[in-house]
């Protein structure tokens, strides 16, 4: 089959000439074909503008997690992992660890209380372990999203290792700006000590409120605290260059029940605030004796800000009568009229 292209530009010539009434004529036969292919490049074009993530900068984050001590720490101490292991009572020794870790992410599926087979947005994934824990021994679909790059690819590596590609996704998304999902669509969310690092919890929470479905479920385990000016001014000094240089703005502001209002105000019921502190404090101490002596050497050479996990294990231990581990749970509505109750739902716009 001659190519059509060629078929017009040979009826141009008669005789090896062109006609120039002929080639004016071709020319405004192309006009429409050209001005076809250019709107469809523009379409593309403005599509991908469209679907491009928005990622909030935030370069006191991108640097904690590329930070020698974190990558070398999480994966020497907690296999990649990044969140607390749960204990069912206090006891001296925290090990083997993997398995209180596992426990931990088995309450986060029981605080969901999803059926098998539910959507869920793990928000802030980092290497997929918790998302690939719950894909398999709970049955859940799982969307991961972060923000750092190491984070995504270690994912999708760990994903493809399992076999779990057609049940666990990872991919890079701000969830601040969860544009590239649709509202009503996931009938959960999550955070394992994530929402700390948010720069506008109430945007975040909003966010989840619009991509969940009605009777969606959100669950968040993250650290609160008592009013620090209350603690002796050294150590409000030490978590203050803790929270700046770990990326943890929202923990200045999460006094004890503060989550909880966040998401009262964002258009959630039955929200319910649990303090499980007693269940992570054996990791707490280990934490406390593995940094101890680092920690020493740390403050007298002045290097707080360069290894701000080793000031945490320590002083996450001083405190530890002023931090709660908590896990927030929380629903949308089924019908938006319920949220309007009790005074404490938000305005509707």
């Amino acid at each position: 089959m001659e190519n059509q292209g060629f078929c017009c530009h040979k009826q141009l010539f008669t005789n090896g000439r062109a006609s120039p009434a002929k080639i004016e004529s071709w020319r405004k036969a192309q006009e429409p074909r050209r001005s076809s292919n250019m709107h469809k490049s523009s379409a593309m074009t403005d599509n991908t503008a469209r679907t491009k993530p928005i990622i909030n900068e935030n370069n006191t984050l991108q640097e904690y997690y590329h930070k020698l001590e974190s990558r070398i720490g999480y994966r020497l101490v907690l296999g990649g992992t990044r969140h607390f292991g749960y204990y069912e009572r206090d006891k001296y020794n925290p090990f083997p660890i993997g398995a209180a870790l596992q426990r931990m992410e088995d309450y986060l599926a029981k605080t969901l209380n999803l059926p098998p087979g539910s959507q869920v947005l793990d928000a802030g994934c980092g290497v997929g372990h918790v998302a690939l824990h719950l894909a398999k021994a709970h049955s859940l679909e799982i969307r991961g999203i972060d923000v750092v790059d190491h984070h995504i690819e270690k994912a999708m590596r760990n994903i493809e290792k399992q076999g779990m590609k057609a049940r666990v996704t990872a991919e890079k998304m701000d969830y601040h700006h969860l544009e590239g999902i649709a509202s009503n669509s996931l009938e959960g969310v999550y955070t394992m000590e994530t929402f700390v690092h948010s720069t506008s919890p109430e945007t975040v929470a909003r966010e989840f409120y619009r991509v969940l479905k009605p009777g969606g479920r959100v669950a968040l385990f993250e650290y609160e605290h008592s009013v620090m000016s209350s603690e002796p001014m050294a150590r409000v000094d030490s978590w203050s260059t803790i929270n700046k240089y770990s990326a943890m703005p929202a923990f200045d502001r999460f006094t004890y029940g503060s989550i909880g209002s966040i998401f009262t105000d964002a258009g959630f019921t039955n929200v319910v605030t649990e303090d499980i502190t007693i269940h992570v404090k054996p990791m707490v101490r280990f934490f406390f004796v593995l940094a101890y002596i680092p920690y020493l050497l740390v403050i007298a050479l002045g290097l707080q800000k360069h290894f701000v996990n080793t000031m945490a294990g320590v002083e996450g231990w001083k405190c530890r009568k002023s931090i709660k581990y908590v896990a927030v749970s929380a629903e949308k509505p089924m019908e938006i009229g319920s949220e309007l109750n009790s005074g404490e739902s938000r305005k509707l716009k």
